[in-house]
């Protein structure tokens, strides 16, 4: 089975980083629409969060987001085993 087609990753959608600046960061989807990630007040006010985004802008890389909260996924593309 695809990872995409795993009802455990129905909430999780690829965006690349596109522009950061505080305290907004924005993203592009797979499917081309641009969003403003929701960020908590920790990450806000985390001067090491701002460093990681900026590195992550600048490889290029694509990050999971929520899609519900558009927030970022703090297991990144990790998902719990299926149980049977």
């Amino acid at each position: 089975m695809l990872l995409d087609q795993a009802t455990n990753m129905t909430n999780i959608m690829a965006a690349q980083i596109i522009k950061v600046f505080y305290p907004f960061v924005i993203v592009k989807t797979e499917t081309g629409s641009y969003l403003k990630l929701n960020l908590s007040n920790n990450e806000q006010r985390d001067p090491l969060f701002w460093d990681e985004v900026h590195s992550i802008l600048q490889a290029k890389l694509w990050v999971p987001i929520g899609k519900h909260y558009h927030q970022l996924l703090d297991n990144g593309w990790l998902a719990e085993p299926l149980s049977s």
